[in-house]
This record gives structure tokens, sequence and C-alpha cells, in this order.
């Protein structure tokens, strides 16, 4: 598979990239004889960008995911992990419900100062059972996760703080890579006016139907060097099972507007003769600004389903006929679930 550089850096990512939040039991059990099936397929595919998070089943994928990759050759392969959230030990059964299934008995304490990154990263070390980690992103920072308020707070700790963690890190060489994983634009302008970053995994918001980042987040990556990753492609699953009853678009249920500007993307697939999945999960790698397409299932065959899909490449004279039925989203309802 063909790779992508990050930012500045010498690193260099697989176009498509897997995403580990199903692993750790979002919304239904990951066993683990079906994690490492999944896991598998991905190589099998080609991908050699894993990214995980201690937040995906509070351990849980990090624990997968550094498991399967124990076995590769380090110079094949590139993990990225989340720093943001300290786990601490909770009573069996006593875990709050974060939508995910059979999740590690630990909760989750929001911590972006230098202290709790560096502790952070200790923590997903012993997790992932690695002695490396390429590249770190500072996880669900900003207003929707937190309110205006308490992101106030946050931010502050990042900016005063939890930055330098990160340029240590990545001048020791212990990262060779650091950046944002969010859901939402605002936040990532508001860093990167007051911090350099080489990579933001952006989930939702530079996709088929939803272009928020187009116009003042991809100019400002251009203009700094800062690369993107794009998670979230099918909008929590909408551009994937189409404008059916119960689709869900940013994990809740589609409203009428989003519903109709589907159906409008819809014909136009069905026009061309692909499903609309395939134009989605394109539609980003056409901008050079992006480093890799992050895709995410715990099922094997799920995987292999999307991954033929990228082949072949659709004419780029497919894409403005979906221009008309784009949407910038409104911001994510307060019981999302933001991976």
């Amino acid at each position: 598979m063909k790779t992508r550089r990050i930012g500045k850096t010498g690193l260099e990512v697989t176009e498509v990239s897997f995403g580990a939040a199903a692993l750790g039991g979002l919304y239904r059990a990951c066993p683990r004889e079906q994690a490492m099936e999944t896991l598998n397929a991905a190589w099998d595919a080609g991908i050699r960008y894993f990214d995980v998070a201690p937040w995906y089943g509070l351990g849980l994928a990090e624990r997968y995911v550094g498991d399967f990759l124990r076995g590769k050759p380090e110079a094949e392969c590139v993990l990225s992990t989340k720093v943001g959230r300290l786990l601490r030990p909770v009573p069996t059964g006593t875990v709050p419900d974060y939508s995910y299934v059979d999740p590690l008995s630990f909760d989750a304490d929001y911590d972006y100062s230098y202290d709790g990154i560096m502790r952070s990263v200790e923590f997903s070390y012993a997790r992932l059972g690695l002695n490396r980690i390429d590249m770190l992103y500072v996880h669900d920072i900003g207003g929707y996760t937190h309110g205006a308020a308490k992101n106030a707070v946050y931010l502050r700790q990042l900016l005063d703080s939890g930055i330098k963690a990160l340029e240590e890190l990545k001048s020791s060489g212990a990262i060779k890579a650091f950046g944002l994983g969010v859901n939402e634009v605002p936040v990532c302008l508001d860093v990167m006016h007051n911090a350099d970053i080489d990579c933001i995994l952006m989930a939702g918001r530079y996709t088929l139907l939803d272009r928020s980042a187009v116009a003042d987040l991809l100019p400002l990556c251009r203009a700094k060097g800062t690369s993107l990753v794009v998670g979230g492609v099918f909008n929590s699953g909408i551009l994937a099972t189409g404008a059916v009853p119960g689709s869900n678009f940013d994990y809740m249920p589609a409203t009428e507007e989003v519903l109709a500007k589907v159906s409008g993307m819809e014909a136009v697939a069905k026009k061309h003769g692909v499903p609309l999945a395939a134009p989605a999960l394109q539609f980003a790698l056409r901008d050079p600004l992006v480093a890799s397409v992050l895709i995410g299932t715990a099922k094997g065959s799920s995987l292999q389903r999307n991954m033929e899909l990228f082949d072949p490449p659709l004419a780029e004279a497919i894409f403005p006929e979906f221009d008309s039925f784009t949407l910038v989203a409104p911001p994510l309802g307060a019981e999302a679930v933001r991976v």
C-alpha cells in the first residue's frame, strides 16, 4: 500500500489506517479472538498504521493492539495512541456506561498537563506491552466534549505545559510526531494559533457529507504543514447504510435534513453504478493534505469489504456532483460518543 508523510516529519503512514475503537467493545463486545482476526485482516490488506487510545474499552483496545503488533516487524508498522485521559481502577461492575461493552474495570479522568501526558504515555507503554509509540494525539479536547468553561481550563493546561511534554517526547526521539485527535474544528484552530503540531486526526468533519473543516482548518493546515488523518468517513454510519430508517449521523438519529441530503448523494452514486460508501471512503484521499483515511471495525469481513471499495479509484469528475448535498454539521449532542 502507498504511504504518505506526516507533516514535516520523516514518519510515513499507509494511505489507509486502522482505528481500534470498535476493538474496545464500542456498542458491542469484542472478544480477543475476534479482535485478533480483525487485526490480521487489516494487516493482510496492507494496512500498516494502527491507531488506538486508552479510552477505547478503558484499556482493552490497547492490550489487543499491543499484543498483535508485538509479533510484527517494528520497521513495517506505525502506532499511534492518545493522551488526555488517565485511567484509574474501579471495583468490578462499577464502570460507568460509556457505550463500551465489557470494558476493563477502569474509569477515566481528564488531564492535559505536562505531568498528565507523561503519566499517560507510561501507562500506555504498560498496557501495550511495547517499548515504542510513534505518534501521540491529544484526545477529545474541545468545547463539544467539555463545554466552554471546562474546556478553557483544559486548553490552558495543554498550552501552558502539555505541549511542552509532547515537544520533549518528540525531541528526545520517544515519539516521531504529535497532534490532536478530535471531532471538532474550533479547538484545532485554537491550538494551532498557539503551537505547532504535526497532524490532526479529524473524525467526521472532512467527509463527503460534512465539510466543516474546509473553510478555516484546511487552509491553516496547508500554511503550517500540518497533515490530516481523516476518520469517521461514514459520519457514524449513514454514508455506509444510506438514508434508511434508523440511520445515524454523528452518533445520533439522522435529521430529516441529513436524510434528504444523503438520499441525493445516493442518487448520484447510483447514477455512476457505485455504492455510496465508495466515494465516501475515497473522498478525503484526493487531497494531498490527507496522510491517511482511518477505518474502524471489529469484523474482518467488514474491513475486507471496505478495502475493496478503494479500488478502482473513482473518476475525479464524479465528486463535484456531491457538492450540492453537503452540509456543515451542527455541534455534536451532549450524549454523543466521541471516538
